[in-house]
């Protein structure tokens, strides 16, 4: 059959056409069909929406994403026809049925993925098989391989290359923007894509936005790194493991992040910008991702053994994870703390001593320091000012200000000051509950909305002290976070004494 095109303004895969018309083509909501651009030459299958009104008969509305791919001139005749279901629909049933993929049903399903073939609802049943089934070692292996296939890979002629990645769960782990530049100032080469933020408050990528774009292709992120020696850019855009990126979206309003799909994902990054030296970070506390010490070591083995599978060295450090990393939660706040501590600050210890301890990790492994030395080097980079140095040409040449101070980036124009309404201790700090508020009060969305901590796990506060200062661009999103804040109640004050326990006893009367 043959339509007239409609280019829809709808940032989606897939095409709208009039229910009597996908009566006529033999489809249902949620079917697919093929379309033919003549122009072109170019032929995509969508999947259907229907509509009786906001479309006439005779016309199919095209989506932006769909049209991506076919090209077509608004006003233009394509043909279509009912398409084929796409073969991964029976090995994501296969899956589902608990039933082990083979290294071929992974490429399928992973080609489907990234030519768009699968409609959100089948995604979604990939993602929640996975989740729910678990994938053995030999399969994280197969879809660590099929996603760096499926994207684009960085070759550097010099070698080692050094990366580093966080499973997350800790708010404030800003840790990226002071040990990539450590790295590249001690003449490694590190290509940092990162993520933006999932169910956290800021992701790295959202953090270097902050101080300069971050969308580059992968082309772009091998020559950026080749001349100063590192970037922090987002992944999203470098078309690397690009299958990675449509799953995250379906994991997102599940808040889910499946063992065997993150392990994946990880490696198949650090594996398609060519390192040869990883560090994975753990963060393990009762609110993180990671429980406690036998389930960081468990995840630790999985890292390293995908990484000999893949022919990448990997080293993971357990890192405490039962508070934020630093005093901050949030893009400005956290980016103004790191710089901080670049121009010379000594606090936050909790930021600078795991951000030199994980550095140094790399630099032991590389060579460059000797064993149980690179903690020390990587403190003489960072106190040298090298470290400052190299971000500011990280800044420049993804084209930010390389003039940018902590100075002048500034937190949100409203804030709310949590004070303590007694005298003791801070026994608690929940970590979802803080970034919960963070996210409520716009990041990372709002550059200038976040949290900043007063007092930390330990401390001792008096009745009136500051606790933590709210953050935020929007004031109707301060008082939204004020409020969800005194039902989450995300730090616990309490004196010394918990309470008396009196004996049973009287004694003689």
């Amino acid at each position: 059959m043959k339509y007239i095109a409609k280019i829809l303004d709808i940032a989606d895969r897939g095409v709208l056409l009039n229910a009597s018309d996908a009566r006529t083509v033999g489809v249902l909501q949620g079917d697919r069909v093929q379309i033919l651009n003549h122009a072109g030459g170019l032929s995509v299958p969508a999947v259907v929406d229907t509509t009786t009104t906001m479309i006439p008969s005779g016309v199919i509305g095209v989506y932006g994403l769909t049209n991506k791919a076919l090209q077509i001139v608004d006003g233009a005749e394509v043909e279509v026809w009912e398409a084929k279901k796409p073969l991964a629909l029976d090995l994501i049933k296969k899956k589902m049925n608990r039933e082990k993929l083979t290294k071929d049903d992974t490429r399928q399903i992973i080609q489907d993925i990234v030519n768009d073939s699968l409609s959100q609802a089948e995604l979604s049943a990939y993602v929640t098989a996975c989740y729910i089934n678990g994938l053995d070692m030999d399969e994280v292996e197969y879809l660590t391989h099929a996603m760096v296939e499926s994207g684009d890979r960085l070759k550097f002629g010099n070698h080692p290359i050094v990366d580093k990645h966080s499973v997350g769960g800790v708010p404030g782990n800003k840790i990226s923007l002071l040990i990539v530049p450590i790295i590249a100032a001690s003449g490694l080469k590190i290509p940092k894509t990162s993520s933006r933020a999932i169910t956290g408050a800021a992701g790295t990528a959202d953090l270097m936005e902050v101080l300069a774009p971050v969308e580059f292709s992968a082309a772009e992120v091998q020559q950026m790194t080749e001349k100063v020696g590192g970037v922090i850019v987002w992944g999203g855009a470098t078309n690397i493991a690009p299958a990675d990126d449509r799953i995250i979206v379906v994991e997102y309003p599940f808040k889910i992040d499946a063992r065997g799909q993150m392990l994946a994902s990880v490696m198949a990054k650090k594996f398609a910008v060519g390192a040869d030296l990883v560090v994975i970070d753990i963060p393990v506390g009762s609110s993180t991702k990671v429980p406690d010490m036998a389930e960081g070591r468990k995840m630790a083995r999985e890292f390293i053994e995908i990484g000999e599978r893949l022919g990448i060295r990997v080293e993971c450090a357990l890192t405490y994870g039962d508070s934020p990393v630093g005093r901050t939660i949030g893009p400005n706040l956290e980016v103004r703390e790191a710089l901080a501590i670049l121009e010379g600050g000594d606090e936050p210890r909790s930021l600078i001593q795991k951000s030199l301890s994980l550095a140094g990790i790399a630099l032991e492994m590389s060579g460059k320091a000797a064993r149980g030395q690179g903690y020390q080097m990587a403190e003489e980079i960072l106190k040298s000012g090298k470290a400052l140095r190299k971000l500011r040409q990280i800044i420049e040449i993804q084209g930010g200000d390389p003039g940018v101070t902590s100075e002048s980036i500034k937190p949100g124009q409203f804030e709310f000051v949590v004070n303590a309404q007694e005298t003791g201790y801070i026994i608690e700090l929940n970590n979802r509950a803080l970034v919960s508020l963070a996210r409520i009060a716009g990041a990372p969305h709002d550059h200038g909305a976040g949290i900043m901590l007063h007092a930390k796990k330990g401390e001792q506060v008096n009745t009136g002290d500051p606790i933590f200062t709210i953050y935020a661009d929007r004031d109707w999103r301060l008082k939204m976070a004020v409020e969800e804040g005194r039902r989450l109640m995300p730090v616990i004050v309490e004196g010394m004494l918990l309470d008396r326990i009196p004996s049973e006893y009287r004694g003689p009367v």
